[in-house]
């Protein structure tokens, strides 16, 4: 990334990947915030400080890393970004979506948005089709979502969802802490709980813009 670009991820692209078998919500959370800073997306692929501080030494790795920490504290502790009062959640066990929306909703999307949680894994075919159709609605370059993925009995990893940046854009695409891959998040595979995304299938919990 050169000096002034902001950072972008669209189809096809590499991002950076989760530095630990537990934060696919904060490197997610992580890679919001950088779509929406440029600043802060600068900072954690060069080391720029925007303030004209002296260029951090340590690797992208090592900067993504603390960050996935510092966001790990707020959505898993008592204080939630905002210093919103919090449920807390053990770090063993990944980002809670309540956490991941006050996240969002302070700083790794566009200010002043609103978030929701919603439960689709109870839903039919038609249904997730239609959850689908409103992430298409909702979805922005700054208004990104959650998506929660799962198999049958429990939600397990946590993706990013972005606006379509295909040939003739539309739809939506995901971001797979996992790998740091960006594909397309097909409305049918999605409906069918056929996402082969990380291993796993199926689609569990939505935190999206309102």
């Amino acid at each position: 990334m050169t000096p002034g670009v902001p950072f972008h991820l669209g189809r096809g692209d590499t991002g950076p990947v989760q530095q630990s078998s537990v934060t696919c919500g904060s490197a997610s959370l992580t890679v919001s915030r950088m779509l929406v800073s440029p600043e802060f997306g600068q900072w954690i692929v060069d080391g720029i400080d925007a303030k004209g501080g002296p260029t951090d030494p340590r690797s992208e790795a090592q900067r993504f890393a603390e960050h996935e920490g510092e966001v790990m504290n707020r959505t898993n502790g008592i204080r939630a970004a905002g210093e919103k009062l919090n449920v807390p959640w053990p770090r063993a066990l990944g980002t809670p979506p309540w956490g991941a929306e006050k996240e969002l909703e302070f700083g790794a999307a566009r200010p002043g948005a609103a978030y929701a949680m919603r439960l689709v894994r109870l839903g039919s075919s038609n249904a997730l089709r239609d959850a689908h159709r409103e992430l298409v609605r909702l979805v922005r370059e700054d208004l990104p979502a959650l998506l929660y993925i799962g198999n049958a009995w429990a939600p397990r990893h946590v993706t990013l969802v972005l606006p379509g940046g295909g040939s003739g854009g539309g739809g939506l695409d995901v971001y797979d802490p996992a790998t740091g891959s960006v594909t397309e998040l097909d409305p049918e595979r999605f409906a069918a709980r056929t996402l082969g995304i990380a291993g796993w299938n199926v689609p569990w919990i939505t935190v999206q813009p309102r």
